[in-house]
C-alpha cells in the first residue's frame, strides 16, 4: 500500500473568530468607563441648574430691573445696588444681622467645641442618650420655639423678667430695644443650633486617631494639652466647615427674629431687629412694586456672605498656622 493510499486528507482549516461582538463588547466598555460617571452626577447637576442657578441667574436680571410683580419692567441697570449705599433701613438691617450673628455663633461655636469634647470623652456613661438629647432642640418646629421664647421674654409675664425681678432687676422690654432684641433672638438660636453643630464637630472627633492620645497620655499629656495640641489642630477642616455652615445660617437669620416680631417684616417699632434676609422680603415680596429693588438686597447678601465666609477662612486658616 502506497504513503499516498493512507495519508488521511488534510482538514478544512477552522472559520475566523467572529471578533464583532467583541469590538462592540470592548467599545461599550470604554464608554462606560468615559461617560458612566457623568450620568451618575447628572442629577444634581439638574437639580441644581433648575433650583439654584436658574432662580439666581433670574434674580440678578430682576435686580437690573425697576421690576414690578404686577406692572412693568424697566431697565436700569446698577441703579438698585447704587441705591443701597445709601439706603439706611439697608445698613440698619446690616447692623442688625451681624450683631445677633455675633452674639449667637461665637458663643454657640465654643459652646459646641466644649459639648462635642466631653461627649468623646470615653469615661462618660450613657453617651448614645445625651449625643441625641442634645440634638432634639434642632427637631423641634422653630415656630414652636419662638413661640415659647417669645412668652420667656414677654414684658410682662416672662420667666427671664421675673428672674431679673428677683435680683432687683426693672422689667425689660424686649423687643424695642436694639440690644434686648439680639440677645433675646440669639438665644433661641444658641439653643436651636448648638445641639447640631456639636454633632458634627463630634463626627470630627471621633476621626482622629486614638493612638495619638494614647501616645500622649503615655508623655505625660494632661487632657487640655491633648485637646490643644491634637484634638483642636486635627478638628481644623471640620471645624471650618462648621464656622462657613454657621456664617451663611447666622447672614440669612429670618425665621426666629420674624417670629419674634410676631409675623412683622419691620423687625420693632422701629427696627430694631430687622435682619438683611426680613428686608428683602419686606422689598422683594411685601411691596410687589420694588421687587427688583429687593432682587439687588437678595444679591448683596449673596456676596456678603461670600465674604464673610472667606474672611472666616483665612482666619481659621492663620490661627491653625
Amino acid at each position: 500500500m502506497s504513503l499516498s493510499a493512507t495519508t488521511a486528507p488534510p482538514s478544512p482549516a477552522p472559520p475566523p473568530p467572529d471578533t464583532a461582538p467583541r469590538r462592540r463588547g470592548s467599545l461599550l466598555n470604554r464608554l462606560d468607563i468615559k461617560y458612566s460617571p457623568y450620568l451618575y452626577i447628572a442629577p444634581f447637576f439638574l437639580i441644581f441648574g433648575v433650583f439654584q442657578l436658574y432662580p439666581m441667574t433670574r434674580t440678578f436680571w430682576m435686580s437690573l430691573h425697576d421690576w414690578d410683580m404686577i406692572g412693568e419692567h424697566t431697565f436700569i441697570g446698577f441703579d438698585n445696588y447704587t441705591a443701597l449705599i445709601s439706603d439706611e433701613y439697608f445698613w440698619n438691617a446690616l447692623v442688625n444681622t451681624f450683631g445677633i450673628f455675633a452674639l449667637s455663633t461665637i458663643p454657640q461655636l465654643l459652646l459646641a467645641l466644649f459639648l462635642a469634647n466631653l461627649l468623646n470623652r470615653t469615661m462618660l456613661r450613657a453617651k448614645t442618650f445625651f449625643r441625641m438629647a442634645i440634638f432634639v432642640p434642632n427637631v423641634v418646629s422653630v415656630a414652636a420655639v419662638a413661640i415659647v421664647f417669645g412668652m420667656l421674654f414677654q414684658r410682662d409675664f416672662g420667666l427671664f423678667n421675673w428672674l431679673l425681678s428677683t435680683v432687683g432687676v426693672d422689667p425689660i422690654d424686649w423687643r424695642n430695644q436694639t440690644w434686648s432684641s439680639w440677645t433675646a433672638i440669639a438665644t433661641m438660636v444658641n439653643w436651636r443650633w448648638t445641639g447640631y453643630n456639636t454633632l458634627i464637630l463630634l463626627a470630627g472627633m471621633q476621626a482622629i486617631p486614638k493612638d495619638l492620645y494614647e501616645a500622649a497620655a503615655i508623655d505625660g499629656a494632661s487632657q487640655w494639652r491633648q485637646f490643644w495640641r491634637i484634638t483642636l489642630p486635627m478638628l481644623r477642616p471640620t471645624f471650618l466647615f462648621v464656622v462657613i455652615l454657621s456664617t451663611i445660617g447666622g447672614m440669612q437669620l429670618f425665621t426666629e427674629p420674624l417670629l419674634f416680631a410676631n409675623g412683622s417684616v419691620i423687625g420693632g417699632n422701629q427696627r430694631e431687629f430687622q435682619t438683611l434676609a426680613m428686608y428683602m422680603f419686606e422689598k422683594g415680596i411685601y411691596n410687589l412694586s420694588t421687587a427688583g429693588y429687593g432682587a439687588a438686597v437678595a444679591w448683596a447678601i449673596f456676596m456678603i456672605i461670600i465674604l464673610v465666609s472667606l474672611v472666616n477662612f483665612l482666619l481659621v486658616r492663620r490661627s491653625a498656622k
